[in-house]
Order: structure tokens, then C-alpha cells, then sequence
């Protein structure tokens, strides 16, 4: 969920192109999550107050826990988290977990959530790259509207294709490996 919370935070920058990478190394023992965008992105000391649960730009709510939650789950492990952001060139967010670590929450549904970025943000591009080991897979939205031309993704027999591809790449690179 730490996954689409900070997607979402692209989202509500403006990104027009959202790169999701997640890298499973088992022989290195660790998995690392980075989330980049070309969204507007935030000066020095955003960036850093962004860090605090206690900081948000929304007006919903007055804390905001996607990036502390996603700093602490990967730090909990003896991960490290980074962020850099540059006003009016995006941000990126990267975070590193010990993956035989106990405290290491489990990646969940990746294919799921991937899934669920695609469809309700049509506007916007992604290129989502899953690595496990030496194997690995890209799904590039830029790609796939050029042969759908404007056909939406939510059109349940592209819904169903993009969701049956995920998730069969995912297995093909990983062997069905629950991470």
C-alpha cells in the first residue's frame, strides 16, 4: 500500500510519466522500491518536511503518512529510504529493505496495485519494471496506447488482459515467489 500512496502523490503533482521499479535481489538480501516522476516537484525544504507525518500540502487532512510510513517500514529493517525532489522536475523516491528481515512487511499484491494505477489514471503514463534475481519485466503504458489507440483501459477485456499480464509476468520472472 506504502506502493500506491506515493504513486498517488505523483498523481496529485501532475506527473505525466510515473516510473515504478521494484528489485528483488535474494542473494544480496534485499528489495528496493523506486517511485519517480516528472511532476512538479518540491524545493529542499519540502522535501525534507515531507518526511514528517505531521507535514501535508492537503487541505483533507492535517498529517500526511504515506512517505513517513514508507520511510519507517524500510528503515524497521535495516533498510535506508531516499527521496530528492527538484521544483518543476519531479521527485523520487527510493527505499531499501533487508528482505530475510523479520520487521519486513511482505510486497503484497504488486500486480494488484499496478492494476489499480493504470485504470484510474488514464492521463498518465507509466513504466512499471519488476526484477527478481537476474530476470525481468516492463510494462510501458506508452506502448500499449499506441496499439489500443483510444480504447480505455477500463474497458473490462483490457482491464482483464493487463491485469492476466501482470500478474503471468510477475510469476514468469519469479517463479510464483511470494516476496
Amino acid at each position: 500500500m506504502n506502493i500506491l500512496d506515493v504513486a498517488e502523490n505523483s498523481v496529485r503533482a501532475g506527473a505525466s510519466l510515473i516510473q515504478i521499479t521494484v528489485c528483488i535481489r535474494t542473494e544480496e538480501d534485499f528489495l528496493r522500491v523506486t517511485i519517480e516522476d516528472d511532476g512538479c516537484g518540491m524545493d529542499k525544504e519540502q522535501t525534507e518536511k515531507v518526511q514528517d507525518p505531521f507535514f501535508t500540502t492537503r487541505k483533507t487532512r492535517r498529517v500526511g503518512l504515506g512517505i513517513p510510513f514508507f520511510k519507517q517500514a524500510a528503515e524497521c529493517t535495516g533498510g535506508s529510504f531516499s527521496i530528492c525532489s527538484e521544483k518543476g522536475k519531479g521527485t523520487k523516491t527510493e527505499a531499501f529493505f533487508v528482505l530475510s528481515n523479520i520487521d519486513r512487511m511482505p510486497l503484497g499484491d504488486i500486480s494488484g496495485i499496478i492494476h489499480t494505477l493504470l485504470l484510474f489514471n488514464e492521463t498518465i503514463d507509466f513504466l512499471y519494471r519488476y526484477q527478481f534475481n537476474e530476470k525481468e519485466f516492463t510494462l510501458d503504458t506508452r506502448e500499449i496506447r499506441e496499439i489500443l489507440g483510444d480504447v480505455s483501459f477500463q474497458e473490462p477485456q483490457v482491464s482483464s488482459f493487463l491485469m492476466d499480464y501482470l500478474k503471468e509476468n510477475k510469476s514468469a520472472v519469479d517463479g510464483g515467489v511470494e516476496v
